[in-house]
């Protein structure tokens, strides 16, 4: 599957004169897929025990019915939706069966009963009362739609999951197997290991330099949540603190740039935009978010008395004269991206490309070699196995609502719930994020908000690139928010603490993401959108208010500070990170913001330095 998603991509076939559509490139793999997921997967979820032989059946069918609607798709389609025929619905709904079913196996049962809902609605939703009725759909309709329609099941979700997806996914284990995971941790604990609360910094500059490869927060917090964990309960973390900071440093890798999560690759295909400028916008945004976590774990260092990191730390020089053949694929993934505007699945293989040079250069012992190639194809191939079922079940989902006209619908009653107030239309859409997204990967988050909520927000007069991010943003906050908080549970079951709590402190540390969407919503200057002057602006009191902010959620400076100045840091942080062109008294915030909190930290300051100047004069 990884080899033939390699070929594609590179448009080996074309070279010697085979034209394929897309659509038959997308059932191949999903054939491919449904039988590894039979084969590995058994009936009641579990990945071991002996394959029986209804499942040999299954993967055997999968192969031959999905290959077989490969060499004949566009006949299929052309007959299929034009002529109903009745193999050609036999077709569809085997598919679709298929496809659930591997859905069940590999991803559980919280996006199985999101993906319910919607096929029970189809044959259904004309009988439903009130503005959420649908259009009649007969179940051979569905099936049809479901398994050849190009706007349902080989949609645009297919399409970044076997082309984009992949190819990340192989650089990505490329990389790890080249050593290229132990430079980002080394490199980590080189340039801020040795500095007060060093064990948490390493943590986040980690799980930024991981997360940015891996896209995913779960996988994040396992792997480098193994080694920065226990790192920050030695030096004096508590349990809580530690599993929080790692798992909103590993959530925050999937919108940080330059890579960000797969999810962003599929806004640029829902929107058709270059992927550059959806890094572009992200990059702010991330920056403050990271700036907020840095920030406090450096106070909470200060105001817990927690030791630096005792053992020896790497040097900066020696890690990166180790392993600069690292720096060389994301020197040529940002070029290829950003310069040549290359589609993102050939800059990914240009910069896997560049690491041929791993084969030849060692990084702390540990070098490519070719025997572990075959490996790494394998390895690829099963990790994106499971979000090849959730792409592939979450175009039904947007087939159904083009077909049934509910998309049109909810956009509707989000808006008329909302009274056509935007502010109370993004605080719907927020709660409704996170709700829908508990329990889901993140991929799978953005396809279902990016069809059932993003409509509405742009339909209120917001242009699409904040509309989504906005949405991305709030799905990615269900990892870190209880009651089913992913990334933080995962934490958890390594520090062993209350996992509750500790996405409760997670939500604490990330207070930037709850806040932050709603000002480039209503501002996109802070996702570089506008005149410069007013971005300059706006960016510069933003970073200012994150860290007064930061300040008022440790509840500490040089010193433990008083609720009453708590209170008053909070208020001004979130004034001066209001960009001033949102509302006609925003400029007085922000003025009256700078000059308290500035004000606060200044006699803290003063404070503090006579409190030791008098100090010292008495000894």
């Amino acid at each position: 599957m990884t080899f033939a998603a390699l070929l594609w991509n590179i448009d080996f076939f074309e070279w010697f004169g085979f034209a394929f559509v897309q659509e038959q490139y997308y059932a191949f793999i999903m054939g491919l897929a449904l039988a590894v997921v039979f084969l590995s997967v058994r009936l009641n979820r579990e990945p071991e025990g002996p394959v029986p032989l209804y499942d040999f059946f299954l993967a055997a069918l999968s192969l031959i019915v999905l290959t077989y609607i490969s060499f004949n798709f566009l006949y299929l389609r052309e007959f299929g939706l034009g002529g109903s025929t009745v193999f050609a619905v036999t077709l569809g709904a085997i598919v679709m069966v298929l496809v659930i079913d591997g859905l069940r196996r590999s991803a559980g049962y919280m996006m199985l009963g999101v993906a319910a809902v919607f096929i029970i609605y189809a044959p259904l939703g004309h009988l439903v009362p009130g503005p959420l009725v649908g259009t009649k759909v007969e179940l051979w309709e569905l099936a049809i739609n479901m398994g050849f329609n190009p706007n349902a099941l080989f949609g645009v979700p297919l399409q970044v999951g076997t082309t984009i997806v992949i190819m990340f996914i192989l650089f990505g284990q490329l990389l790890f197997k080249a050593g290229g995971g132990q430079f980002f941790t080394d490199l980590a604990m080189a340039t801020v290991g040795r500095r007060r609360g060093g064990a948490a910094k390493i943590s986040v500059v980690a799980s930024a330099l991981f997360g940015t490869v891996s896209g995913t927060a779960i996988s994040n917090v396992v792997t480098t949540g193994i080694m920065t964990i226990p790192l920050m309960r030695k030096a004096g973390y508590r349990s809580t603190h530690a599993g929080a900071i790692e798992a909103i440093a590993s959530t925050g890798g999937q919108f940080m740039p330059p890579i960000m999560g797969a999810a962003a690759f599929l806004m640029a295909e829902f929107l058709e935009i270059p992927y550059a400028e959806i890094a572009l916008a992200a990059l702010v945004p991330s920056v403050l978010y990271y700036l907020a976590v840095f920030v406090q774990v450096d106070l909470i260092a200060a105001r817990d008395n927690i030791k630096f990191v005792e053992q020896d730390m790497p040097r900066a020089s020696v890690v990166l004269r180790e392993g600069w053949h690292f720096i060389i694929p994301f020197a040529v993934l940002i070029y290829t991206l950003f310069e040549l505007n290359l589609p993102p699945q050939r800059a990914a293989i240009w910069s896997s490309a560049t690491l041929v040079i791993a084969f030849f250069k060692p990084y702390n012992g540990q070098k490519l070699q070719l025997s572990e190639l075959f490996d790494v194809f394998r390895s690829t191939g099963h990790l994106v196995i499971e979000l090849l079922m959730i792409v592939a079940t979450a175009g039904f989902v947007i087939g159904i609502l083009n077909l049934t006209g509910l998309g049109f619908a909810l956009t509707f009653s989000l808006t008329e719930l909302a009274g056509n107030n935007l502010f109370i239309l993004l605080l719907i859409s927020a709660v409704i994020c996170i709700v829908l997204g508990m329990g889901m990967p993140t991929l799978a988050i953005y396809v279902l908000l990016g069809a059932l909520i993003a409509p509405a927000i742009v339909e209120a007069g917001v242009p699409d690139i904040p509309a989504h991010l906005f949405i991305l943003y709030f799905g990615m906050m269900s990892m870190i928010t209880p009651p089913i908080a992913l990334a933080a549970f995962a934490a958890a079951t390594i520090t062993k603490a209350n996992p509750m709590v500790t996405g409760l402190v997670a939500m604490k540390f990330g207070w930037t993401a709850y806040f932050v969407p709603f000002l480039f919503v209503l501002s996109p200057t802070l996702i570089l959108f506008g005149d410069t002057v007013d971005i300059v602006i706006n960016i510069s009191t933003a970073v200012l208010g994150t860290y007064l902010a930061s300040l008022a959620v440790v509840g500490y400076f040089t010193r433990p500070l008083n609720v009453v100045f708590r209170v008053l840091l909070g208020s001004a942080g979130l004034s001066a990170m209001l960009p001033y062109e949102t509302i006609s008294f925003a400029p007085i915030l922000n003025i009256a913001g700078v000059v308290v909190g500035l004000g606060i930290v200044f006699v803290e300051y003063l404070a503090v330095r006579n409190g030791r100047q008098y100090t010292t004069e008495a000894s």
